[in-house]
């Protein structure tokens, strides 16, 4: 599919429309999208309305918007109106419908995108690689045999298998950006509170944002400005100020991630961040705590109805005692605020954003320090102290035809990420960042 701009450029020149593109989107995820395991459900009707109302707009001379007729998808914990909000739980598929649509997906509309399905997660986002008791596995587009990663698995995949060219997801510990590296795609976790949240589905209030995954630098601009309603060319446009980020990071992670941060900034300073085991394991407590009470009731009540997988971590959540979530959170203060001063004298910081490349469905384990260790919980040992420090942070895809996907993270100051997509923008010119289209033919049954 082309790309977001592309699309929306053509559609507002009249030279194609979007009813067009709509469906050519419904039929690919009708069809294509079913060995990715990535849909939950088809918005069929009401994406032909938009498109309509998009195309009128563009024949009346009115300009739909910088999304205008781009198709796009949401995970299954966006309100939509009129549908139930399950966050891909079994046990809120029967609740009440929404009255109406999530923030975000109102700011998409009003920049003219066309909404289309529901995709797949993690049950309410508590994994990093998409196993879903209710709606299955999502897999990975180049490599059916293979995690998408979590717990925005299915925003992923179908943007890294050209079915959309943006979706949107969740990041709590890193549930955009883990995905985002084993599928190939850029993946944004904004600064801490700075994109709309109201009618997303809760997990850790601490930690929530909402991000979008693209295929390009120039689509995730894009998409960025509509949700932020900031621009991306604010700031001076000076070369960033590079360092990499060295310790933990600099542990656990491919060679190709270390060649290509080599490539980058050759020069580049290494910041060592103290006590980094102590963050994330401070931020798995907090978000286990915060998860676990937020659904104590609908565990006390019906506790059979969750993912086993889930309800026991959310149980062990809830019984946490509140000093050692206050100790956590307290910590969390004073350990931002020495990042802030460490990192003063930098725009940008370099990072891994996965361990490694996807692991097997059959075998959904990583190695961490020479152990074998369960990719749903720790495919985010880079990316959760980053959650933890609250900063942006966009995860883009190394170049590497040829070889399943790996990525990136470049970190940004607080509300930093117009650095951030002008460093990626550059990265993809110079050929050392950029999604590559699905080797295998993911369209067949996938792998068991």
């Amino acid at each position: 599919m082309m790309q977001a701009v592309e699309i929306a450029a053509a559609v507002r020149a009249g030279t194609l429309r979007a009813r067009d593109v709509t469906e050519r989107a419904l039929a690919a995820l009708q069809t294509e999208a079913r060995p990715l395991v990535a849909v939950t459900r088809l918005l069929a009707e009401r994406a032909r309305r938009e498109a309509t109302e998009v195309d009128a707009a563009v024949e009346a001379g009115r300009d739909p918007g910088p999304l205008a007729g781009v198709p796009y998808g949401v995970k299954d914990l966006f309100a939509v109106e009129g549908l139930p909000n399950t966050a891909g739980s079994s046990l809120y598929a029967s609740a009440a419908p929404e009255p109406a649509d999530a923030r975000a997906i109102g700011l998409m509309r009003r920049a003219g995108a066309v909404l289309t399905a529901t995709l797949n997660m993690d049950e309410f986002a508590y994994g990093f690689a998409t196993i879903n008791a209710r709606h299955g596995t999502t897999r990975n587009p180049h490599d059916l045999a293979r995690l998408a990663g979590g717990s925005s698995g299915g925003s992923a995949a179908v943007v890294a298998a050209g079915l959309l060219p943006v979706s949107l997801g969740s990041d709590t510990n890193g549930s955009v950006r883990v995905p985002a590296s084993l599928t190939g795609t850029y993946g944004l976790k904004p600064t801490h509170g700075d994109l709309p949240l109201e009618g997303v589905f809760p997990f850790a209030a601490s930690f929530d944002d909402c991000g979008p995954f693209t295929s390009s630098a120039a689509d995730m601009a894009c998409v960025w400005e509509v949700l932020s309603t900031k621009s991306a060319a604010a700031g001076t446009g000076d070369p960033p100020r590079i360092a990499r980020l060295g310790g933990r990071f600099a542990e656990n992670c491919d060679p190709d991630q270390l060649d290509a941060m080599d490539a980058i900034a050759p020069d580049a300073p290494v910041v060592e961040i103290p006590e980094i085991a102590r963050a994330r394991s401070a931020a798995f407590l907090i978000t286990a705590c915060e998860g676990g009470r937020l659904h104590q009731a609908a565990l006390a009540e019906n506790a059979m109805a969750f993912d086993p997988a889930t309800r026991d971590r959310l149980l062990a959540g809830a019984l946490l005692p509140q000093d050692i979530y206050a100790a956590a959170q307290a910590f969390c203060t004073s350990f931002r605020a020495r990042v802030l001063e460490l990192i003063r004298d930098y725009d940008v910081l370099l990072a891994p954003a996965t361990p490694c490349e996807a692991p097997f469905v059959a075998d959904p384990t990583i190695t961490i320090d020479a152990q074998r260790v369960p990719a749903r919980a720790d495919l985010g040992i880079h990316t959760q102290p980053i959650t933890f420090t609250g900063l942006p942070s966009l995860a883009v895809p190394l170049h590497r035809p040829g070889r399943l996907p790996l990525g990136l993270q470049l970190i940004g100051k607080p509300h930093g990420e117009p650095a951030l997509l002008r460093l990626a923008a550059m990265l993809e010119q110079r050929g050392l960042v950029g999604s590559s289209p699905p080797q295998c033919a993911f369209q067949g049954e996938a792998a068991q």
